[in-house]
């Protein structure tokens, strides 16, 4: 049969999703937003054929086994099962970017798994359907299948939960600028982490906030306040890492060069260069501007040692076949 390539954006959450109603199914506790990223994606390949013995899965060059194997070979069970294909899978997958460290690897991965396994099953499956199995592999995936800035519904069931376009990259000229200031795999994995959630005392009251909060943030957007914008996602990420903190066992994704970038943010702002971090599950800072401030947002992350890399992304497109 025919290998399919597929190429997915990793997205940054700027409401977010930390918390489960159905933990098989990854159908989370509130609806998120966001923004898939230009410069961060993961490109995968994959061939179903007669000749294999069993599944075969390469990420980054290196073969995957344990756990993380039996996720993906889910995965293309769950894809086997819908075409009615009875054939293994070859799979060659790469990141351009360090997996496992709150950049959203899983996300990126599990989209382009998806669109590409599909098609090679001989699939042809509508955005939707996408969105929802990309979900089941991981979460936050099923927001980088459609494309720009992007909500994925609650939902109650499997077949409403998914995501879907607000606006297209092009609406809105904002970027991501991320400091990459953790390059190692985090300790405790997001999925890990969603299990503790009731465990923090802060985390009813954090979903009771949800409804409202999401209707501010689609507002900033429908405005273009980017001050209104700033100050929601900001708050938001700070909200989700209290959940984190005050879970136990305790969760710390920041790291002292995290919360330097978090203080940098403030004081460039007071000095009126607008700019508002938010951060994933995991060390690194992605800072939100407008696009015209971009280079001197890196041009101020350059003066803090200890960084190790700068991104900066505009919003994209969400997963394509190339």
């Amino acid at each position: 049969m025919k290998r399919v390539t597929a190429k997915a954006p990793a997205n940054i959450a700027f409401i977010k999703y930390w918390g489960k109603k159905n933990e098989s199914l990854r159908i989370p506790a509130n609806s998120s937003i966001s923004m898939n990223l230009s410069e961060v994606f993961t490109q995968t390949s994959v061939e179903f054929s007669a000749n294999l013995k069993s599944d075969k899965v390469k990420i980054d060059n290196l073969p995957v086994k344990g756990s993380e194997k039996v996720r993906v070979v889910r995965h293309l069970d769950m894809i086997r099962k819908l075409s009615g294909l009875n054939l293994y899978a070859d799979v060659t997958s790469n990141n351009n970017f360090p997996k496992g460290t709150g950049l959203a690897s899983s996300a990126s991965g599990f989209a382009a798994l998806t669109l590409a396994a599909a098609k090679a099953a001989g699939l042809d499956l509508q955005e939707k359907k996408l969105s929802i199995l990309a979900r089941i592999g991981s979460g936050s995936a099923c927001r980088s299948i459609p494309s720009g800035f992007v909500e994925w519904k609650e939902g109650n069931s499997s077949e409403n939960s998914y995501a879907h376009s607000l606006y297209p990259p092009e609406y809105w000229d904002i970027c991501d600028v991320i400091a990459v200031v953790g390059e190692v795999g985090k300790k405790v994995s997001s999925t890990e982490g969603h299990t503790l959630v009731d465990s923090s005392p802060f985390y009813k009251s954090r979903i009771l906030e949800m409804p409202k909060k999401i209707r501010q943030l689609k507002s900033s957007f429908e405005k273009k306040d980017f001050t209104d914008f700033g100050r929601i996602i900001e708050a938001e990420a700070i909200n989700m890492h209290s959940v984190m903190m005050t879970s136990s066992p305790a969760l710390y994704y920041w790291t002292p060069k995290t919360m330097e970038v978090m203080l940098a943010v403030v004081e460039w702002r007071d000095k009126e260069l607008e700019c508002y971090f938010t951060i994933d599950a995991g060390p690194n800072v992605h800072i939100m501007c407008l696009a015209k401030y971009a280079q001197k947002v890196k041009n101020q992350l350059k003066k803090i040692s200890g960084i190790k890399r700068i991104i900066i992304n505009n919003p994209s497109i969400g997963a394509r076949l190339i």
